[in-house]
């Protein structure tokens, strides 16, 4: 079940009730070979199923899938459970489901001053929640926090982190908010807290969490589009999460919208960012107002406010029209904190779809969900638990050096340039999970 917290203490962590179910989870994982590896998937994501339906969606034989799902139930992964009554005479079906309390997992999200956790089970169902300050973003530091935070939850099969920005082979290459370059986060985390630990952008995770665990399951094509502090795009084509030559996520925040528009930090004009991140908006208002205090404006009906939100909304639709001229997908999902904008100004949004998509507006299924920043987390054990399954955290844990790994000046607090690569990152792929 996953229970949603309202308001957090910022100087205590939270932890909710975990179930005595739950705390029967190990955190030893089997080596799995490739055809079982593709069952349980099949039941983590379209489940629960039969053995006839997972024979058939899979073409195994049945002697293949009854040894092969033997072997997963005497694991603990599967379990046999209800039964569902088969559409021609005979026995009922029996229907196998992934046991969630066998494992748990970690997902950590990094912002420039806030750790955001959650723990899940093996279905990325959140059990209990984490808020806490960074107080430092050095790297060493932060790795630390995240160390003392899994301790609290003994027995972690994976660790998941995300964060804003270029992420290379567990080596965060650029994160401008964080200040971090060239960072071994992935090393540096399994080596602090002696658990598998996979690293990746933030939008992608959330990206991949939605097409496994959420709206975009069973879809071949989907979009997520973040907005808030930032403007992210995650793209999921032929059933696979879209990274370019070089790992890299699409990149859709710099689209144009007006050419004389305002200033945007890449050095143009009238980008989808220069009208959309929030920290943009509120500067273009008088008095700098916080984000909230924007949105009461445009509620009690002040003209500037009106104008920088809809100004925003048309960017939104703009860059929603855009991307599915190129990919077509299934589902356009939106989300972020920045949400809501839509709420004020869909009227404006749906007008920058219709100027932009080269097709009928009505064929774009647009999903608008509620953003709670958890869920940046939960994606985070999400990803852990896809590269766990997928067998990509292939990195035994061992212990932490001490010396300059993170500590060197080459990559403390100090940023790439604007719009510049590391050039050590050119050369490098981005893990696929």
């Amino acid at each position: 079940m996953d229970r949603r917290l309202g308001a957090i203490p910022e100087s205590r962590y939270v932890r909710a009730v975990i179930s005595e179910a739950d705390a029967t989870a190990t955190s030893s994982w089997p080596e799995l070979p490739e055809v079982a590896r593709g069952v349980l998937l099949e039941v983590l994501i379209h489940g629960p199923l039969s053995r006839a339906e997972i024979a058939t969606r899979l073409r195994l034989s049945r002697p293949t899938l009854t040894r092969v799902t033997k072997a997963l139930v005497a694991q603990g992964l599967l379990v046999e459970g209800d039964t569902r009554p088969r559409a021609s005479a005979g026995r009922p079906s029996e229907m196998l489901h992934v046991r969630g309390p066998a494992h748990r997992f970690l997902g950590v999200k990094l912002t420039a001053d806030r750790l955001f956790a959650a723990v899940t089970d093996l279905t990325a169902t959140s059990l209990t929640t984490v808020e806490e300050p960074l107080r430092s973003a050095a790297p060493d530091d932060v790795v630390a926090r995240i160390a003392d935070v899994a301790r609290r939850f003994p027995g972690l099969t994976g660790i998941g982190v995300t964060l804003g920005g270029v992420v290379l082979d567990g080596l965060v290459a650029r994160d401008e908010l964080l200040r971090w370059t060239d960072v071994p986060l992935k090393a540096a985390v399994t080596g602090a807290t002696r658990v598998p630990t996979a690293v990746d952008n933030d939008v992608q995770a959330l990206t991949a969490a939605e097409h496994w665990f959420g709206p975009g399951a069973g879809l071949t094509s989907l979009a997520v589009i973040t907005v808030g502090a930032g403007v992210g795009t995650g793209l999921i084509v032929s059933g696979g999460l879209v990274a370019g030559s070089h790992g890299l996520p699409p990149h859709f925040s710099h689209t144009l919208v007006d050419a004389a528009g305002p200033q945007c930090g890449c050095g143009r004009r009238g980008c989808v960012s220069s009208y959309l991140m929030t920290h943009v908006m509120l500067r273009r208002l008088p008095g700098r107002p916080t984000y909230a205090e924007a949105l009461d404006r445009v509620r009690a009906g002040e003209p500037h406010a009106r104008q920088v939100f809809d100004e925003a909304g048309y960017a939104l639709g703009v860059l929603i029209g855009t991307v599915a001229n190129v990919i077509d997908p299934q589902k356009v999902l939106l989300t972020g904190d920045g949400l809501p904008l839509y709420e004020v100004s869909a009227p404006l949004v749906h007008d920058g779809i219709e100027d932009t998509y080269e097709d009928d507006p009505d064929l774009i299924d647009l999903d608008v969900r509620p953003f709670d920043f958890s869920e940046w987390a939960r994606s985070g054990a999400a990803l852990a638990i896809k590269a766990t399954i997928t067998g990509s955290i292939t990195d035994r844990p061992r212990a932490a050096p001490r010396q300059a790994l993170l500590s060197s000046p080459s990559n403390t607090a100090r940023a790439s340039p604007p719009g510049r690569m590391p050039r050590s990152a050119s050369s490098t792929r981005h893990s696929r999970w």
